[in-house]
């Protein structure tokens, strides 16, 4: 008898630590994700489908996937580092399917920001009625699937990696034709004030484990670039990005990570990383050549999917005679609003592997691939 149970001790113990072992390499179970079309992975396409012919998703999945790129998202990189599936949208899920190990709420399009304080200005964004407030309403509804008591919810939440954005760039991108630079500024309070505001609601219903990502630099996107073409060489910086709109966004940052560092003194219990978007990506268009792809004054920020006109952008992607370079990972932007799948690999690396994530998450048991 004496016998039996100090075997049974040793068999808990071992598989404990088992358990234990197998936690620490794969400390998350499972990503739930909000967002705009940097992490969208299907959730827009279900109101506004890609023709069959387009070139989105071309790369990597052969069809357009629901992904505004050419292949892999970030989102899509972190979740197979952590040896996890690709994010399910959650417009797209079927009766029974499995969402234990997450799922995405991002939309393509939307803001931060609701359509209601757009439309008070003046300003038309049809997809804002998808926004961060939508997005968690959303979970609100789907929470129940994941779990039902309060133990159970604190036990998934504990292995869960919350991640709110990166989501505030099409707010920017929809004042940026009708306002300066100034009252660009304006804005910033109002869209760090919702990121702020559903992240603490997300810590209230549960979530521990949370990231919030910055922004891109801007200033070198080749939508903006085209857009706000300036006549001013003092405009821009060495690189041949525009430094006002670079500047706008740190300033965007520096807001946003005062009320970061807020919640985190709110909140001693709960892991808030910041995710460095601006300087992961900026590294990219101030040494392209270090990374492989083109480089030179114009054809750094030259889009892959285009035809055309300034940077390629006359005949914008999926329309017209818009036509694919002939090898996109030679190019960091895909068709002037985003970013290459080769551009996304080394940001999801530089985030993941370091040193663009503040506090770093938990090491992946896989890293990112080279391909």
């Amino acid at each position: 008898m004496k016998s039996l149970i100090l075997f049974s001790i040793i068999f808990a113990c071992s598989f404990l630590r088992n358990v234990d072992s197998y936690n620490n390499l794969f400390p998350y179970q499972a990503i739930i994700n909000f967002g705009d079309s940097i992490s969208d992975t299907g959730n827009a396409v279900i109101h506004k489908p890609f023709p069959p012919n387009s070139p989105y998703g071309s790369t990597y999945f052969k069809h357009p996937a629901g992904r505004m790129s050419n292949g892999r998202l970030i989102i899509d990189f972190i979740a197979r580092a952590y040896g996890l599936p690709l994010l399910p949208p959650y417009l797209n899920l079927t009766k029974g399917q499995d969402v234990k190990k997450g799922v995405n709420f991002a939309y393509s399009g939307t803001t931060a920001l609701p359509k209601s304080f757009f439309d008070k200005r003046g300003i038309e964004v049809p997809e804002a009625a998808y926004s961060l407030g939508t997005q968690l309403d959303w979970f609100h509804k789907f929470k129940p699937s994941l779990c039902k008591s309060k133990i159970e919810c604190d036990d998934y939440f504990k292995s869960t990696l919350v991640l709110v954005g990166e989501i505030g760039g099409n707010d920017i991108n929809a004042i940026i034709p009708h306002k300066n630079i100034t009252e660009i500024r304006e804005f910033v309070p109002h869209i760090v004030q919702i990121i702020s505001r559903v992240t603490s609601e997300l810590i209230k219903e549960g979530a521990v484990n949370l990231v919030v990502p910055g922004n891109f630099p801007i200033g070198c996107n080749s939508y903006v670039l085209n857009t706000m073409n300036s006549d001013k060489k003092e405009d821009y910086d060495q690189f041949g990005c525009l430094k006002p709109y670079n500047a706008a966004i740190r300033y965007y940052h520096e807001h946003l990570r005062k009320a970061l560092e807020i919640l985190r003194q709110q909140n001693p219990h709960v892991n808030i990383t910041y995710f460095d978007y601006y300087g992961a990506t900026l590294r990219l268009f101030q040494a392209p050549e270090k990374y492989d792809f083109i480089w030179g004054k114009i054809k750094t920020f030259e889009v892959c999917c285009g035809l055309g006109g300034g940077y390629h952008l006359s005949q914008i992607c999926g329309t017209g005679d818009a036509k694919v370079c002939p090898d996109p990972s030679k190019h960091i932007n895909w068709d002037g609003f985003h970013l290459t799948e080769a551009s996304y690999r080394l940001v999801a690396k530089g985030l993941i592997e370091g040193p663009f994530a503040n506090p770093p998450l938990k090491p992946p048991p896989f890293k990112i691939p080279q391909e």
